[in-house]
């Protein structure tokens, strides 16, 4: 992992844990495989890795003969794990379950927040430093019966159904590898992308970064978009053209809550950072600040598990490259 990211994630007990099962060295920060030492690398079993891990190739797993097991403490891995892993019968298991709770929490108070319209009331309350009207500002907001889409029906996405689910809401779902009845289980209307787009006031995105799945937003899908919808996304910023995006936003058409972009940071010139009917974060939907230690804890109960010759609770496989983000 990263030279810093150790002190935040093993922290209140976490490493205690650890140290109890296995015999733990935190000596060495390794973020490239390269300049590591032979000797501490031939000894390795286990690999404990998060943000900044570097990548596993065929030569670095030649240097680690022992390797058995690696367990990500964070989400995606397609960062640090190549097919060779999987070609070595290296087991995987990710915490990206635990990395889904806080994203799902982040877009229920987006989608809560932008069908209330609180960032826009907050800005004119603030400006006008005086009650406002508030019965014909809101005419036709609030969350009664509102449409929210949801785009992909990963980890995020159904814990974003399920949180929605008490709230008197109509919930549409776009996943193209979810059949109609499973889409019932959840309670929700599986429709086509574009249905959902044109009909949501709310779409959120919840859908891998794929090479078929790059500007799944395009001008054309977002020019469906209903006047005052708010996009929402957690996911990747890939997934929007920003360009066609900016445009629509700068107009003042339709709304965003963007937590992704392309690229990971916009250009300084950006109007992303000041208009007032966008909501730009740099990437804090995740897990952060004590919500590491739920990630940490769950990777920590994998390690025990493998200690006690257990099969992982959260094992991941090959097709995590090809099916998540």
């Amino acid at each position: 992992m990263g030279p810093e990211i150790h002190r935040s994630l093993l922290a209140e007990g976490a490493l205690d844990r650890l140290r109890s099962v296995a015999c733990v060295d935190t000596s060495a920060h390794i973020t490239d495989f390269a300049a590591a030492d032979d000797v501490e690398l031939a000894a390795v079993e286990v690999l404990f890795t998060h943000w900044g891990a570097p990548l596993l190739t065929e030569d670095a797993l030649r240097r680690m003969p022992r390797l058995r097991a690696v367990v990500h403490a964070a989400g995606s891995i397609k960062h640090h794990i190549t097919d060779s892993v999987w070609k070595r019968g290296i087991t995987v298991s990710s915490a990206a379950a635990a990395n889904a709770l806080p994203v799902a929490e982040f877009t229920l108070a987006a989608i809560l927040f932008a069908n209330k319209r609180v960032l826009d009331i907050a800005r004119t309350y603030a400006q006008a430093r005086e009650q406002p009207a508030l019965l014909p500002y809101f005419a036709g907001h609030g969350n009664y019966h509102r449409t929210v889409g949801i785009v992909g029906a990963s980890r995020i996405g159904r814990r974003v159904v399920e949180l929605l689910r008490p709230l008197d809401l109509h919930v549409l779902l776009h996943d193209p590898y979810l059949d109609r009845g499973h889409a019932r289980t959840l309670g929700v209307e599986l429709v086509g992308l574009d249905e959902l787009v044109r009909r949501s006031h709310v779409v959120s995105i919840h859908a891998p970064q794929l090479p078929e799945t790059r500007h799944m937003f395009d001008a054309r899908r977002l020019a469906l978009l209903q006047d005052g919808a708010t996009l929402i996304n957690t996911a990747r910023g890939s997934l929007v053209d920003t360009d066609a995006l900016t445009e629509r936003l700068v107009s003042g058409r339709i709304h965003a809550v963007l937590d992704v972009t392309e690229p990971d940071v916009p250009p300084a010139a950006s109007p992303l950072y000041t208009l007032p009917n966008v909501l730009l974060t740099p990437h804090i939907a995740g897990s952060l600040g004590n919500e590491l230690g739920r990630m940490t804890h769950w990777a920590v109960d994998e390690v025990e598990r493998y200690a006690q010759g257990l099969p992982f609770t959260y094992a991941v496989g090959p097709d995590e490259l090809t099916r998540s983000a």
